[in-house]
Parts: C-alpha cells; structure tokens; sequence
C-alpha cells in the first residue's frame, strides 16, 4: 500500500454501508468511528495498513508536512508506520476505518 488521497466523484454523497461493503470486499476488518468538533490526533502511526473512508463532516490529516483536507466521500490510504496528525472539521466528522496487516 502507498500512501494515497483518493477524492470522491460519485455524486450524491456516499452511504456507510456502501463503503463498508467496499472495504471489506478488499480485505479490511472495518469499524465506525465519529469525531467532536476540532477533535485532534497528535503525531502518531499504526502497527498495520489503514484506510480511512469519510461519509460525513470534514477531517484534515498532516502526513510528511502536508496537510489533506478530506471530506464526505473522500477516502485516505496510510501505509503502516506512517506518521500523521488529524483534526476534526467545525462539524466533526464520521467515518469508517479499516485495517488489515
């Protein structure tokens, strides 16, 4: 896995059990997970690939001094071991994680 924004172009905003379906279809053991607004990460990784799947509210990561700003729809790919920060967007945000090794 690389390291990857990928923005959605689907139209309509997307619907949870869509993209859950989707991840799991790749592979990924997958959970919901919501945010307060300004909700914020501190600099941390992860021992196993992550992808980050938006579908609802607006979440900033900083990954190797960038920041990407993801919205409902957009999804986010984090190779293990990647270092990166988030924050919640002034509505929080709501999305689905999946992991796998």
């Amino acid at each position: 896995m690389n390291f990857e924004v990928l923005r959605w172009n689907g139209g309509a905003s997307p619907r949870e059990t869509e993209l859950r379906s989707s991840l799991e279809a790749e592979g990924y053991q997958v959970f919901s997970w919501s945010d307060s607004p300004a909700a914020n990460y501190e600099p941390h990784s992860h021992p196993h690939d992550e992808s980050i799947w938006l579908f609802d509210g607006e979440m900033t990561f900083g990954v190797g001094g960038q920041e990407h700003v993801l919205r409902a729809g957009d999804r986010l790919m984090l190779p293990k071991g990647t270092v990166h920060t988030a924050i919640a967007g002034a509505e929080g945000a709501s999305y689905l994680v999946g992991q796998r090794d």
